[in-house]
């Protein structure tokens, strides 16, 4: 296999259970990756029990490929397994086709940019003693330039090194002074502490859901957020695009990264949503299990004799 590509594979299982049979509202499903230049689909198969009685799919309005089941009937259990192989290609300088006018901070975007990016730039949070304001100017000198390219991965790895990762099964995230104060929180609680901070500034940022390989060898890096979906974010900048920042374990444009969603706001990049007509204490649980695994490479010496 070739430096900088690695085929990766991916088994997302969840699997819902009720005390007695139970109605389905339909189910919305994004968990097909995002095809790309650094990322190319090789397969892709979508298993749910019940089979629906009707499976759509469409594209949201960040272009994420998202399929919406109906179901007819009742049943005491939902199962709903998505498998897939990508191959994903590392940028050898990830960021590095900045454009001249955005090498340096602070940077504006162009006219033509601003509408489409001005979104990504609204904070979603509320900051009302400036907490969020003045972590973020730690890492930019009084009325100095700096390289746009080192405070970003200054800010990933200030994250990555000054808070505690931890898994957290309760939905939501933690709003960014919740995780500021608690020097604690998961991958999506750094993905958003990031992406508010880089607003702050006057960026573009965006959350990114998706999965991360973590490499089993005892001289491999270690890696957080395995065994369930992961998230980071995705900093625009002009001339390089959308850049992926991983603070959680302080990557950037890493190929171990395999993106399925984008969005604004995190909500809006859940794998499953969906609903039961039944009563709450109907559920009995869900369980997820998340498998990303390399294919063994077959070596010449594998060969010998066949």
């Amino acid at each position: 296999m070739q430096a900088g590509r690695a085929i990766l594979n991916v088994r997302h299982l969840t699997t819902y259970r009720y005390k007695r049979p139970v109605e389905f509202g339909d189910h919305r499903m994004m968990m097909r990756p995002r095809d790309g230049h650094d990322q190319h689909l090789l397969s892709s198969e979508l298993d749910i029990e019940p089979e629906p009685r009707r499976l759509r799919w469409l594209y949201d309005t960040f272009d994420n490929c998202v399929a919406v089941a109906s179901f007819s009937g009742a049943w005491t259990s939902l199962r709903v397994e998505n498998r897939f192989s990508v191959e994903r290609i590392e940028d050898d300088q990830p960021g590095g086709e900045i454009d001249p006018r955005a090498q340096f901070f602070p940077f504006s975007y162009a006219p033509e940019e601003l509408p489409d990016v001005a979104r990504a730039m609204e904070r979603l949070y509320s900051d009302p003693a400036g907490d969020i304001d003045r972590w973020v100017r730690q890492f930019v000198s009084s009325g100095a330039t700096i390289l746009t390219s080192h405070l970003l991965m200054t800010m990933t790895y200030a994250i990555k090194e000054g808070f505690s990762y931890e898994r957290r099964e309760a939905p939501g995230v933690q709003t960014p002074l919740q995780t500021l104060e608690r020097r604690r929180g998961s991958c999506r609680d750094f993905a958003v502490l990031m992406i508010e901070a880089a607003r702050a500034l006057g960026v573009a940022a965006r959350f990114v859901s998706g999965y991360v390989y973590v490499p089993k060898g005892e001289d491999e890096p270690v890696r957080l957020g395995g065994g369930a979906t992961h998230a980071w974010c995705q900093i625009y900048l002009p001339g390089a695009g959308w850049v992926e920042f991983d603070p959680t374990n302080g990557l950037v444009g890493s190929k171990d990264l395999i993106r399925v969603a984008v969005a604004r706001n995190p909500s809006q990049a859940a794998p499953l949503t969906g609903a039961y007509f039944g009563a709450a204490g109907d559920e009995l649980g869900m369980e997820v299990t998340v498998e990303v695994t390399q294919p063994k490479q077959v070596e010449p010496a594998d060969l010998a004799g066949v």
